[in-house]
């Protein structure tokens, strides 16, 4: 939701574009883009920056696309969010900004994006940013009011920019690689297994708000959280047993094995005292340790990672 200023004058254009793209969120995108070229280009080049070009291209054909998406996404929910306090001031539903308008926003930005990726980047790295949109826009953002396993499909989307870092070195030059590598796989999986933890977390705490909005959530009617808290234990279980299956298959080494280890153990143990007290204090602590927990576990994997 877009804020309001100090002196309370509504949003500017600036904000409701912003708003729009949900440029906060997608900032996610970018960063785990980033990742993936860098290890990519660790793993081939066994240097962390391979073509400083390349990568720049890379993330912006990356970050145009998830905008896109983040604007098709808002035009297909104006009504649901006009009906949820966290989104009632987005721009479409407090009518700040037309529907066509947005359409041709999100529209131009996502035909950039994509096509900037074929053209400057490689067609994979195309192909996969198109796939992130169509399943974001057609697949999860319809199921959210017909199904509560739109949170599995949701997850797609959101752990596919590593694979857009990793095959925009992969396929680049002589490296020989490709998007459909092991350890382009071991990255999604990481980034998906992470997300559903995290917006369950999200999901309990703003329960009300979704199940008004008519949005069917795993987390719906669960009072007393027991059912959130343990579904984001077994995803949490699968994201620990990555650190010794990435040492396993060699692509990282005892560092994050360890590392890796103990900090989902950590995210493990908030779940077990979500469980156990079922308020929104616990639920909190949840949800800010998914946050923390991405980049020690992107670090340390950076870490760890060994080159090919």
């Amino acid at each position: 939701m877009a804020r309001k200023k100090k002196d309370d004058k509504p949003p500017t254009l600036k904000d409701d574009l912003v708003t729009l793209t949900k440029v906060n969120l997608n900032t996610f995108v970018v960063v785990t883009t980033l990742f993936g070229y860098l290890l990519s280009a660790k793993y081939f080049h066994g240097v962390w920056l391979y073509d400083g070009w390349l990568l720049f291209h890379a993330l912006i054909g990356t970050a145009c696309t998830a905008f896109g998406s983040a604007a098709f996404n808002q035009l297909m929910e104006i009504e649901e969010d006009a009906r949820m306090k966290r989104t009632a001031d987005r721009p479409l539903p407090a009518r700040r900004m037309m529907p066509v308008n947005a359409f041709g926003i999100g529209w131009a930005l996502s035909a950039f994006g994509i096509i900037h990726l074929a053209l400057k980047v490689n067609p994979a790295s195309a192909y996969l940013a198109a796939i992130a949109l169509g399943v974001y826009v057609f697949l999860y953002t319809p199921l959210k009011r017909r199904s509560s396993t739109n949170t599995l499909l949701g997850g797609i989307p959101g752990a596919i920019p590593p694979m857009i870092g990793w095959a925009a070195v992969a396929q680049a030059g002589d490296a020989g690689g490709s998007w459909a590598d092991g350890q382009s796989w071991y990255l999604f999986a990481l980034l998906f297994l992470w997300q559903m933890p995290h917006f369950v977390a999200i999901s309990w705490l703003v329960r009300e708000q979704y199940e008004e909005a008519g949005y069917v959530m795993w987390t719906n009617g669960d009072i007393s959280g027991k059912k959130a808290a343990s579904i984001a234990a077994a995803f949490t279980v699968l994201l620990i047993l990555l650190a010794p299956l990435g040492w396993w298959l060699g692509y990282a080494d005892m560092s994050w094995l360890i590392g890796g280890s103990v900090v989902g153990i950590i995210m493990l143990w908030l779940c077990g005292k979500f469980s156990a007290l079922g308020n929104r204090k616990a639920a909190q602590k949840l949800f800010l340790y998914t946050l923390l927990y991405l980049p020690l576990a992107l670090g340390l994997l950076a870490i760890g990672w060994k080159q090919g």
